[in-house]
């Protein structure tokens, strides 16, 4: 099999002490971390970019995240891995681009998750930029229905910009488009984006389920829960922007009043009891604006954590 990942390149070789494993061809793990630092630019100037070194900015702070693995984390009620010594949690290294094959990267991602799919794990997908939903969302095509829960300041429904069409304003209308993608929820819908009015329309006339910040705070993040499908596969993909600036500062496009870590821990924990959540994404931190406490990489890492441990303590990786 083709080499699809390579290790990270500096600081924490793995995200949150997990085993590094870059040969995917016969993986057998429950939680595997994937790194897809590049996503599909709308100029040449914009295919570098800080949002590119996010995944190992998050990589780096794992000791800030998750002080010591096998101590008692209130969030979890437990452990990161809830004291399990059978769980294999794995980081699969990033998804670099091959300057002579342009956008064979985002081949090579979704075979990545295809590869751990395969092999019983669940994906935890770093980005970049949210470009990097789509390829991981084909990699899902066996794995459907598949309930699409979207948190972001931003609506991303624009069908190309400047002819491209994976782009990072694009993610939910190409997951629109996907078959098993059955219900799209997107949550923390505030300010102003790429979005104009006909892709709300769009968004609309599709039967997304479009909640503002302002919706979520009046109602309350059990009220949304109530209106996502039961006993649904659930993809969560977060935009860093989707969550207050207060908690994580460190976006291309702040913007008051957004999702708390309240909210989202709730989500995140709501969704594993309701059914599966069968892949994740965190997306759009741009480290260099991090603060000196590195709040916004915490936070992401805080919310990874929250999934590991809820799922464990869920059962979703009991040994039948």
């Amino acid at each position: 099999m083709e080499k699809l990942t390579v290790a990270p390149r500096t600081g924490h070789a793995t995200l949150l002490y997990s085993e590094l494993v870059t040969d995917l061809e016969n993986l057998t793990a429950d939680i595997a971390v994937l790194g897809m630092p590049f996503g599909s630019a709308y100029g040449p100037r914009s295919f570098t970019n800080d949002q590119t070194d996010a995944p190992q900015a998050i990589r780096d702070v794992t000791d800030r995240i998750v002080r010591a693995p096998n101590h008692y984390d209130f969030d979890i009620d437990g452990p990161l891995l809830q004291g399990r010594s059978d769980i294999r949690f794995v980081d699969c290294g990033d998804v670099l681009p091959d300057l002579s094959k342009p956008g064979d990267h985002q081949r090579r991602c979704e075979l990545a998750v295809r590869q751990i799919l395969k092999g019983g794990g669940l994906p935890i997908v770093l980005g970049g930029d949210h470009g990097i939903t789509n390829p991981v969302l084909r990699a899902f095509s066996d794995s459907g229905p598949i309930t699409l829960v979207h948190i972001d300041a931003h609506l991303d429904w624009r069908d190309e910009v400047n002819g491209v069409k994976d782009g990072l304003s694009s993610p939910i209308r190409r997951a629109s488009e996907l078959g098993y993608v059955k219900h799209i929820t997107q949550i923390g819908l505030r300010a102003q984006g790429s979005g104009r009015p006909e892709d709300y329309e769009n968004a609309r006339a599709h039967g997304a389920d479009l909640i503002t910040a302002y919706e979520l705070h009046d109602i309350g993040m059990d009220a949304v829960l109530d209106r996502i499908p039961d006993g649904g596969n659930y993809y969560l993909t977060i935009d860093a922007d989707g969550l207050d600036p207060t908690i994580m500062p460190a976006v291309d496009g702040p913007a008051p009043g957004g999702v708390t870590f309240v909210q989202a821990r709730k989500l995140i924990h709501g969704l594993v009891k309701k059914g599966r959540v069968v892949g994740m994404d965190i997306v759009e931190i741009q480290p260099s604006k991090d603060n000196a406490s590195k709040l916004t990489c915490v936070t992401a890492g805080r919310l990874i954590v929250n999934l590991i441990g809820a799922a464990i303590k869920a059962g979703y990786f009991d040994k039948k």
